[in-house]
């Protein structure tokens, strides 16, 4: 078991990287190399599964039941509970809060499971990164709805979670775009409708995905 530590500062000499390099890649291995000492570090360089999607379409639902759906295979985590003043406030895909998810990814997959991050996000938001290179594939699965529907569960909501007519609207956006456009960006992006799907349905087809990919 090893000890899960940032992988950004150096054991050598304690300097932080800014930018990660590595000295070799391999499926599942790494060496980090640090530019201050020349010291060199093996890791593991895990998968990372993203379960993404618009608010409102099932992400959280799906991520409670996950962990025992998949049989401890995977480390499941929902990327709201660090969005906090400090790490949301910059526009641009918000640098700190992605840097701070990919970081944390990169230590739990020191324990020998990949991490399962369920939580809006863009593809580029990941891959432009450089702390990118501290996993291996980067797999995306999103969770998309018909507009009429998700308007009206995002109405339904809590008043708390302060969702006005202009944020659904651009939530509706976002949704439309998955459904018509990710497809031929993004051709490994796997799409799941769940307009009329149970939860146990998107359930197993989210387990489906993760078993299919994590080998």
């Amino acid at each position: 078991m090893r000890c899960l530590v940032n992988l950004l500062i150096c054991a050598g000499c304690g300097e932080l990287a800014e930018r990660p390099r590595l000295a070799e890649q391999a499926p599942e291995a790494a060496v980090l190399w640090c530019i201050h000492c020349g010291h060199r570090a093996e890791f593991r360089r895990l998968p990372l599964f993203c379960v993404t999607g618009p608010s409102g379409t099932g992400k959280s639902t799906v991520c409670r039941r996950l962990p025992e759906a998949l049989g401890g295979k995977a480390v499941v985590v929902e990327q709201d509970v660090l969005w906090l003043a400090g790490l949301r406030e910059l526009p641009d895909g918000h640098p700190r809060f992605r840097a701070a998810w990919l970081q944390l990814a990169a230590m739990i997959n020191q324990s020998g499971r990949p991490m399962v991050l369920c939580g809006t996000v863009a593809p580029e938001e990941i891959e432009e990164r450089p702390e990118r290179v501290l996993l291996g594939a980067v797999h995306y699965l999103a969770l998309v709805c018909d507009s009429a529907v998700l308007a009206e569960r995002l109405r339904q909501r809590p008043a708390w979670r302060e969702w006005d007519e202009q944020r659904i609207a651009e939530t509706l956006e976002f949704n439309e775009w998955l459904r018509t456009e990710a497809p031929a960006v993004y051709p490994d992006m796997t799409l799941v409708d769940t307009t009329e799907r149970t939860v146990d349905d998107t359930l197993a087809q989210v387990t489906s995905w993760f078993a299919t990919r994590n080998d």
